[in-house]
């Protein structure tokens, strides 16, 4: 009988509790004045005594109660999710209405039209407040009696789990599990750094420590999985967290980066998910100027070259988010443009959907996809004449080191002579911006690729130089998750148990996330005045091993007992270590704390750079690697060519 009351009072609506509004509004003058007089009299006889004064303060009290109540739109809320919002607007409401009972009573009193105490319209203000909020709250309670009934009932059937980080992310996410019971999570502590909330309860939950005590919180609570809420913490500080809950073989789970939530928000529990690498390479967030970046493409027509790689495809998403008029897709492989197309489209639905634009108020881009080979002129030409792009990002080259050692042809003419038919058209046809994303392995080359990207950026240079149109090159270090990257490699070597291979136990990289890269390739357009080089502070080098080993312990597995790692010796072209500056290059710092200016990048290019690429190409279009290694060697200072004898007993060996 109880639960059948409490279903049905659930489903009470604002027009039911307006005609229960009305219904106590007559009573609580009577209750107000019997309260007055201490009702030594009684409810009857009070009304009998009192009884023409007090129908007229009623019919008055309730006039203006109705209006100030309507008016103020207290019958528009959904009392099952009430909050304190909602509470303070009972009370704003109700105190607007006493005012103008009192001032209305006081009027009536002078006029000698009503002889009942002064204190009437401020009494009947009180209960007015408490037995209207207790109404309309204890819809809130009766759902969550229910969801607790809901929450006992599956409690056996979900995992306890322990939140690391009591602050507004690990609060947050304890709401969201007890209103969620299907995630299957239940919550049970908190344990945080902070000393001010030991044995403190946060949503009836305990902190029972600091990070220091998870091993024991996890045994003696009988915790089955962990979940690190905290998006601001450091890669340090995670991969301790991540290392202490291992040791326990516990299942550990963590919220977004703070950067990630920024460029992608999401329901908090969807976002909940296994630790990642990436996770354990946090840094400070970026401090990125999105509304510089949006009103420098806003209506703009935005051409991406390599739009379906990793690269490419963020920068997609990113720019979709800034309103061009018109994005255009440009790609070789169809499959890969195909799915970043859909994905767009899927975005622009949803955003359609929840508020009819799309977000920003501005009209839909036009997404276009275009299926073209750099190499290929009057295919390239055909894009510009027809879509007349105003800002360009050439994201588009062959990137693997140890590939292109063995494909020197096909690294010149992708990212040699591609670049240039780029920059040619974009020179004749006006654009407004043009960036160039380079890499680190440009520094001192030691490979075809390195020096094919470094070429490149000379003729981008070239064309800033001549044409006077900002063209800008950001180079940055390796990629997290991007094609090519040992991420992937390592993952499929510990899918099939290993070995897991790296070339030296010494090798170092720099890496940064496909999102952090993009967001600073985005800002670079915004700080640059064209014709440079930007470097994106990339941090720290990070051992490749160091990577294997914690991809490893992700996977739940042991390194050494379950997993071995093996060393295979460098590959040819590959570095120990990477560089970020050439020794002749000036670097300044800018206004972003994470990019940096090649000062003097324009002035480090040959006299006969473009003799020279056209040699190049010469070379590449009849398939001479040997010449080609020369004409790099001549062409980029600091690349050193590898022995033409043994360059050429290899190839003999090799055929």
């Amino acid at each position: 009988m109880i639960d059948r009351l409490g279903n049905y009072c659930l489903h009470l609506r604002n027009r039911h509790f307006f005609l229960i509004d009305v219904f106590a509004f007559a009573f609580i003058p009577l209750f107000a004045l019997s309260l007055r007089l201490d009702s030594a009299l009684g409810f009857v006889l009070t009304f009998e005594r009192y009884q023409s004064d007090l129908m007229l303060a009623t019919v008055l009290f309730m006039m203006i109660k109705l209006t100030v109540f309507l008016s103020g739109g207290l019958y528009k809320h959904y009392w099952r999710y009430a909050s304190i919002d909602e509470l303070s607007n009972i009370a704003v409401l109700t105190g607007s209405a006493v005012i103008l009972q009192i001032l209305s009573f006081a009027v009536l009193k002078s006029l000698s039209v009503l002889s009942l105490p002064r204190s009437l319209p401020f009494l009947d203000g009180l209960l007015t407040l408490l037995v209207i909020g207790s109404i309309r709250f204890s819809i809130r309670a009766l759902e969550r009696k229910k969801r607790q009934s809901e929450f006992s009932a599956r409690r056996d059937l979900r995992k306890r789990a322990l939140i690391v980080g009591a602050g507004n992310a690990g609060v947050s996410l304890v709401q969201e599990l007890e209103r969620s019971p299907h995630i299957g999570l239940i919550p049970v502590a908190f344990v945080d750094d902070n000393p001010d909330k030991l044995n403190l309860r946060i949503r009836g939950l305990p902190v029972v420590g600091s990070r220091n005590v998870i091993p024991d919180v996890i045994q003696s609570w009988h915790i089955q999985t962990v979940i690190i809420a905290m998006p601001s913490l450091s890669g340090r500080s995670l991969r301790d967290i991540v290392a202490l809950c291992q040791m326990t073989g516990v299942e550990t789970l963590t919220l977004p980066a703070l950067q990630d939530v920024l460029v992608g928000p999401q329901k908090l529990q969807n976002s909940i998910r296994e630790v990642q690498i990436e996770d354990l390479l946090r840094r400070e967030p970026i401090q990125t100027d999105i509304e510089g970046v949006r009103l420098l493409l806003r209506g703009k027509r935005v051409l991406v070259t390599g739009a379906g790689g990793s690269i490419g495809s963020e920068l997609c998403r990113q720019i979709f988010r800034c309103s061009p008029s018109e994005l255009i897709l440009l790609g070789h492989g169809e499959n890969s443009v195909f799915q970043i197309q859909q994905e767009l489209m899927q975005v622009r639905l949803a955003q359609k959907n929840k508020y009819g634009h799309n977000g920003s108020g501005q009209p839909y881009p036009k997404l276009t996809s275009f299926i073209a080979d750099l190499r290929h002129p009057s295919r390239l030409r055909f894009v510009f004449e027809q879509y007349q792009p105003e800002v360009v990002f050439h994201a588009a080259a062959h990137k693997h080191v140890p590939l292109m050692e063995n494909n020197a042809p096909e690294a010149i003419t992708n990212n040699v002579l591609g670049t240039k038919s780029l920059t040619d058209l974009a020179v004749e046809f006006r654009v407004k911006h043009f960036v160039m994303i380079s890499t680190d392995k440009a520094v001192n080359p030691t490979s075809i690729m390195g020096a094919s990207k470094r070429v490149a950026e000379m003729i981008v240079l070239k064309a800033a130089q001549t044409s006077g149109i900002p063209f800008v090159v950001v180079r940055f270090g390796n990629v997290l998750g991007s094609r090519g990257s040992v991420i992937p490699t390592f993952k499929q070597q510990i899918a099939v148990g290993g070995p897991v291979t790296v070339t030296h136990p010494d090798i170092c990289r720099y890496f940064m996330t496909i999102p952090e890269a993009v967001q600073l390739v985005l800002q670079a357009v915004v700080i640059s005045p064209g014709g440079e080089i930007l470097m994106l502070n990339m941090g720290e080098p990070v051992k490749i091993v160091d990577l294997a080993k914690d991809l490893i312990c992700l996977s739940g597995y042991q390194v050494g007992k379950d997993i071995e790692i093996s060393y295979t010796g460098l590959r040819p072209g590959e570095k120990l270590f990477e560089e970020l500056f050439l020794p002749n290059e000036e670097y300044q710092k800018t206004e972003h704390e994470k990019l940096l200016i090649v000062k003097n990048a324009s002035k480090n290019i040959p006299g006969q750079l473009l003799q020279n690429v056209t040699d190049l190409l010469q070379s590449a279009s009849i398939n001479d690697s040997i010449e080609i290694r020369f004409l790099l060697q001549k062409l980029v200072p600091g690349y050193q060519a590898e022995d033409i004898i043994s360059y050429r007993y290899k190839q003999t060996n090799t055929q």
